[in-house]
């Protein structure tokens, strides 16, 4: 029997499709990864009985890097990331293992079917998917067809089981588009990046962003939003006048009118036009119309258009909404939510997502009055020649889905209906009415047929107050005339909801990119998010932007992204060559690098006028181990020591507390010791500052502590503190923290996993001696006396953390990251728990497997 094997973008779309495809009489186990679940059942493919495997990957298999020492900052000029330096794809996420799991379950099938999502970046997974199954896959015989793509905008049987009939082939020039997106966006990228943030971050110390970067999407994202910034700057208040009329309609009831000048800037002026009406006692009715108007039903809802909603109304970032509503795909409740078609093709089955809704409790009455009524067409919007609007494919409660995936939801159903309803009709009445020689308006709206608004009730036409039935000629009382005096206000500080306006207008990004772009620039400190989710620049963004305006304004404009945007999709058509586009844009900005590079001296100049330069920012802390005086700790990102008087500086672990520790020095350099912490009940470990930037040993990186270093004498070392095997990852070792006491802890000196251990206890100390056992280290600890676990009045005991029972008892493991083989008795698992001693180093296994104690202490941790 021949076997298909089927993969998908996601672990749980994989178990949807095949829930469908198999009707639910399918086997499932875990893949050797261990995330990507592989389900199988038989079924009939290409006229013959098969066996079928579905699985699928986590998005990307593969992502573009440069290789070597391209990859190190201080070995390359940037200048040659643009073309001398070479690419090569590496796995995404190497912990997933997936190239080695797609192959596994990919060895010795016959036939392979694609579902990955129906977009760009799916046809390029297609062929990363490809690369890896097609070598170990049974050769195909006389040209026999062994790979097939399906189509899908949703996870519903219909739609799956007609995309498992009308199975078609990966679209390779796609593939190709995003392929030269990538290599682009690493190459513009890094190197202006890389540029500017070695520059900038050597000579000033409160930039408080740990990346200067550029991107050819992300700066004109971020320049959008400080032009606003600068008209809102340079914006001058002016005062004008209104003219403010009220007519008596009776005793009870008044009208206010609107001046039909609207405003004047003249003070003069305005006071002469109210002393010509402010004496009349009556105005004079001069027409009056009524006119039956429509607020049309909305367009069917894409991306741009739900994320711009979930801002502005849902108060949801565009980030965040666009992963709530993968989310909701995945689960089989929304159709695929990446799109920019805002048109129902004529065969589109609009009755059957409105049945599904039928019964639900906030739009029941609804929905069938319009199935019954007959439904309105959709207004005919834009064919991107994608997928689909966004529509709503199943029924759903916010008890099923939790608060903020129901109103993202509510929303795209209630958008759905609306756009199959009929047009809200209303009835706009109007009064011209002459005071003097001034003339004055006045309007009010009554509703005919509310139609969408009904669904939508915030589009709803705002109830105007009814006016009095009345005919030319007609007279009313005036009651008051009086004048006003405003001011012009600036405009607002852009939203979300603008800037993805501007982003679609401008061909910035893509409907699945715009997100991501607006989230970087959140993130590298260059916009703040206050309320009503503006988008406020700060000093940074805003430097950054008027330097690269001083410099070449066409690295912040618009037009130079939205001509590359333009040529890629001419890739992505067949009708652009790969190779030019990429070498002529590279080309391109090639030039534009070198020239920002000549140039810098010009955005340096707006540099010094908003930040402080090294030497005056930060506090003294540790003293250097060169010229003995005082380093200033810099706590802004990226936070780091520098010493004023050698013009060094030292980069330190991030996100975690820096203290001075003891006032020890390393051995080696004479530099004074830090201590590094994520928190009381985190890891914590000392440095030495030169040593953690220049490693003193072959073994040793760049970025390794005291509790990483290999030195055999001093006291702070690994070979001094490690103690044994960490017993979640494979290469670290638990070391203990001496700073610890008395809650004492060891950590992991790779992964997040911490040991708390021996509360109260006066003292802790690593051993010379090993266990018997295992050859861990053994502990040397000394309890208080009234909390003493120690049988009798014992307070000191030496022993083993893995193997003596009375430690084991008194070890709590905290955050690891998941079980290991281990933990069950399962294999897998290095054979010794040793530290580094002697001449072992560390993490070698013994050559002795410890008995049936090997997973003792592993039992307490769970």
């Amino acid at each position: 029997m021949k076997t298909v094997l089927m993969v998908a973008e996601k672990p749980s779309l994989a178990q949807s499709i095949a829930k469908i495809l198999s009707r639910g009489s399918m086997s499932s186990h875990k893949g050797l990864n261990g995330t990507c679940s592989v389900h199988e059942y038989t079924g009939t493919f290409a006229g013959q009985p098969v066996r079928f495997k579905m699985t699928s990957v986590c998005g990307h298999v593969m992502t573009l890097d440069f290789l070597g020492k391209y990859n190190k900052w201080d070995k390359v000029d940037p200048a040659e990331l643009f073309s001398q330096a070479p690419t090569e794809k590496k796995e995404a996420n190497p912990k997933l293992n997936m190239v080695k799991f797609l192959q596994v379950e990919g060895r010795g099938c016959d036939y392979v079917v694609l579902w990955l999502d129906c977009d760009k970046e799916g046809e390029n997974i297609c062929f990363e998917v490809l690369d890896a199954v097609l070598p170990v896959m049974t050769p195909a015989h006389g040209g026999e067809k062994t790979v097939f793509r399906a189509k899908f905008s949703s996870i519903t049987d219909t739609d799956i089981c007609n995309a498992m009939a009308r199975l078609g082939e990966p679209d390779h020039d796609e593939a190709l588009s995003v392929d030269a997106r990538q290599e682009l966006d690493l190459r513009i990228g890094c190197a202006f990046t890389r540029f500017q943030t070695k520059y900038f971050q050597g000579k000033y110390g409160d930039l408080d962003s740990s990346l200067i970067s550029f991107g050819p999407c992300q700066t004109p994202t971020l320049g959008f939003c400080v032009e606003r910034h600068d008209k809102i700057q340079s914006f001058k208040p002016e005062t004008y006048w209104v003219l403010q009329a009220k007519v008596n309609v009776d005793k009870d009831r008044s009208l206010l009118l609107d001046w039909d000048r609207v405003r004047v800037f003249d003070r003069e002026i305005a006071q002469m036009f109210l002393n010509m009406t402010k004496l009349e006692k009556e105005a004079q009715v001069e027409a009056t119309s009524k006119k039956e108007k429509a607020k049309q039903r909305p367009l069917a809802l894409n991306t741009v258009e739900m994320l711009r909603v979930a801002s502005s109304s849902l108060g949801m970032g565009p980030q965040h909404a666009m992963q709530t509503a993968e989310r909701l795909y995945t689960q089989g409740y929304i159709s695929y939510p990446r799109t920019e078609t805002t048109h129902y093709p004529e065969n589109f089955d609009l009755k059957g997502p409105l049945r599904q809704q039928a019964n639900h409790p906030y739009w029941a009455d609804t929905v069938k009055q319009l199935l019954a009524e007959g439904i309105n067409r959709p207004r005919k919007g834009h064919d991107a020649g994608d997928h689909p609007p966004i529509t709503p494919m199943r029924s759903a409660t916010e008890a099923e889905l939790g608060s903020e995936a129901w109103r993202l939801y509510e929303y795209i159903t209630r958008h759905f209906i609306a756009t199959v309803s009929y047009d809200c009709k209303y009835l706009q009445s109007t009064i011209s009415f002459r005071i003097g020689p001034e003339h004055f308006t006045c309007t009010g709206k009554t509703v005919i047929s509310p139609g969408f608004t009904e669904i939508m009730p915030w589009q709803s036409v705002p109830l105007e107050e009814s006016l009095p039935t009345c005919q030319k000629g007609d007279t009313f009382p005036v009651g008051e005339v009086k004048l006003l005096e405003k001011q012009t206000s600036p405009p607002d500080y852009l939203t979300e909801a603008e800037l993805i306006t501007l982003m679609e207008k401008h061909g910035i990004g893509t409907d699945a990119s715009i997100p991501v772009h607006i989230n970087n620039i959140c993130q590298r400190n260059y916009v703040v998010v206050e309320s009503g989710r503006r988008l406020k620049p700060t000093n940074l963004g805003i430097v950054l932007v008027h330097g690269y305006y001083k410099i070449d304004a066409e690295l912040v404009l618009p037009t130079i992204r939205s001509a590359v945007e333009k040529q890629l999709n001419l890739i992505a058509q067949g009708k652009a060559d790969y190779r030019q586009v990429l070498g002529h844009t590279l080309d391109v900005f090639k030039r534009k690098f070198h020239y920002f590079v000549d140039s810098i001296a010009g955005m340096d100049e707006l540099m010094e006028v908003s930040f402080s330069p090294l030497a005056a920012t930060g506090k003294p802390l540790s003293r250097c181990g060169k010229c003995h005086r005082f380093m200033k700790y810099i706590q802004a990102k990226p936070s780091r020591l520098h010493c004023s008087h050698c013009d060094e500086t030292y980069t330190l672990p991030q996100n975690g507390t820096i203290k001075l520790y003891k006032e020890l020095r390393c051995p080696l350099d004479d530099f004074e010791l830090v201590l590094w912490s994520s928190g009381s009940r985190g890891k914590s470990y000392p440095l030495c500052p030169y040593c953690y930037n220049h490693p003193p040993f072959r073994d040793m990186k760049k970025g390794m502590g005291c509790n990483e270093c290999t030195h055999p004498t001093c006291q702070h070392s690994l070979s001094m503190l490690g103690i044994g095997q960490c017993v979640e990852c494979e290469s670290g070792v638990l070391v203990l923290d001496p700073t610890s006491g008395p809650k004492w802890k060891m950590a992991c000196n790779k992964c997040n996993v911490v040991a708390h251990c021996f509360e109260n206890a006066h003292r802790v100390r690593v051993s010379p001696e090993t266990c018997s056992s295992c050859e861990a280290a053994l502990l040397d600890v000394d309890f208080n006396k009234a909390k003493s676990p120690l049988p009798g009045d014992e307070t000191q005991h030496t022993g083993c953390v893995f193997c003596d029972p009375v430690f084991q008892e008194l070890v709590e493991l905290k955050h690891a990251a998941s079980c290991h083989p281990m933990h069950r008795g399962g294999p897998g698992r290095r054979q010794g728990r040793g530290r580094a001693r002697g001449r072992r180093p560390a993490g070698k296994p013994s050559a002795r497997r410890p008995k049936d104690k090997m997973s003792a202490l592993a039992a307490y941790f769970v």
